[in-house]
């Protein structure tokens, strides 16, 4: 094995145990991003040089016996909305050409004091508005969408260009591409992860996030990013307080686990279908108990996400879409002048909505302990296709589709995790997604965790290898 292929959990004991060196690692998942780069595009940068420096600093600390935690020397992508100090935050737009971030964000901090090693800054659908990150390429089938926006993330962390990464998650744009590339991602409890000097999407739906190759890495990272920031007016305070690193047992006993009856099962793909329920039959296997339950309010989450969405993100791109309105792409252009089409009234009956919804939401989530359910209604569709026809005849646009079994989970502000378990006739990968109560992380990776132990073979590589 090489070492860009160990998981983070593995990578951190080696480094600890002075059987791998930082430099090493970070050698290593230089060289495989240099030979994965020409097929996938999962880079806005590459900062080779700065990241060498900081493994030779990492591995001095090692032997002065200063290791500072799991994410020592340990190599990450950061989505290229998140500001670094001295490296450009591009949006991967034009909009942004020659900007160069004054200071680092909060989490970019808080990941280098943890010792982790910055290795680039990702690609994101421009600006995280849209679903498919169209400049970068499936790690499994680099015809095929890579996801979005958060693609450049999970695409580099599938083909083992880092050995984790950070997105952001406005709509499920961590989950999307983390379901499309067989890597794990988590959209925490909206405020858990502070997102100072982070460029925002929509400013009430907008969330930062790790995504990993297992469950355990991904709790690993979250540990490192939790904590109150003042300078994030939705910040909330604490985390767990031993971490979130689960318990390494797959007992569920107990646990209610709740199987939609309604929305997350309607207009799904049946070998998605199947390989979640057959999930599902492995968490009872476990000891879980499944318990029914309806989803409500279904027929307002489309309407309340795009009603919230769009003009937020129209409002906060005011200025430039005025001044530069041609250097956004067409796509992206026309969301934000729809949005500024969009009346306050409209704006202030999603609001409405989404207060009925978490009320309704927090009731369900009273019954259950986890909700499990698809985490992408279909897997990753050829990488010019607009839409989706279902049996009924009912046609959705591929961003439509990709939203729809996400949204809720940024509507309502809980945390979700998005876990694969499985691949499709043509080799792509499959996800199930665990929903829980704000500030239940700690259940949740617990779950997938527990999943991951009782399914060893379902650790996903990419075709692109």
């Amino acid at each position: 094995m090489q070492p860009y292929e160990m998981t983070l959990a593995a990578a951190a004991e080696a480094i600890r145990q002075r059987r791998l060196s930082p430099v090493e690692l970070v050698d290593s998942v230089l060289a495989r991003a240099e030979q994965v780069e020409p097929r996938l595009s999962a880079y806005v940068t590459v900062t080779a040089d700065t990241a060498r420096r900081s493994a030779r600093e990492a591995e001095r600390a090692v032997v002065e016996g200063r290791v500072s935690g799991p994410l020592h020397g340990i190599p990450m992508g950061l989505k290229d909305l998140i500001d670094v100090a001295g490296t450009a935050t591009t949006a991967s737009s034009r909009v942004r050409a020659g900007h160069r971030a004054e200071s680092d964000s909060t989490v970019a901090a808080r990941l280098s004091e943890a010792g982790a090693v910055l290795v680039g800054k990702t690609h994101t659908h421009e600006f995280a508005y849209g679903l498919t990150t169209p400049q970068t390429q499936n790690a499994w089938d680099p015809t095929r969408v890579a996801g979005g926006s958060s693609g450049g993330s999970a695409v580099a962390v599938a083909a083992g260009a880092a050995t984790f990464a950070l997105g952001t998650d406005t709509g499920g744009s961590i989950r999307v591409p983390a379901a499309l590339n067989g890597v794990v991602g988590l959209k925490p409890t909206y405020g858990l992860v502070p997102r100072h000097g982070v460029t925002s999407l929509a400013w009430s739906l907008d969330h930062v996030g790790p995504i990993a190759r297992t469950v355990e890495d991904v709790a690993l990272v979250l540990g490192a990013l939790v904590g109150h920031d003042p300078r994030d007016p939705a910040s909330l305070s604490g985390g767990a307080p031993s971490g979130y690193r689960p318990v390494s047992q797959e007992d569920l006993t107990g646990l209610r686990i709740g199987i939609p009856g309604n929305y997350y099962f309607e207009h799904v793909e049946p070998e998605v279908e199947t390989a979640v329920r057959r999930a599902i039959e492995r968490l009872e296997e476990l000891g879980a108990r499944p318990v029914g339950i309806e989803i409500p309010m279904t027929r307002y989450i489309q309407a309340t996400q795009w009603g919230l969405m769009v003009p937020e993100a129209t409002a906060y791109h005011e200025r430039t879409l005025r001044a530069v309105p041609d250097l956004y792409r067409e796509d992206v252009r026309i969301l934000l002048e729809a949005g500024e089409l969009m009346s306050a009234g409209d704006y202030l009956r999603a609001q409405r909505a989404r207060t009925l919804m978490r009320r309704e939401w927090a009731a369900m989530l009273r019954q259950v302990d986890v909700i499990a359910a698809p985490a992408v209604p279909m897997t990753a569709v050829p990488a010019h296709q607009e839409s989706v026809t279902w049996t009924d005849g009912t046609t959705e646009s591929v961003s439509d589709a990709y939203v729809r079994l996400s949204a809720p989970a940024n509507i309502t502000g809980v945390p979700s995790l998005a876990v694969p378990v499985g691949r499709d006739r043509a080799g792509l990968p499959i996800a199930m997604q665990l929903l829980g109560r704000p500030l239940a992380e700690d259940l949740l990776l617990r779950v997938g965790h527990a999943y991951e132990l009782a399914q060893p073979g379902q650790a996903l590589e990419p075709l692109a290898a």
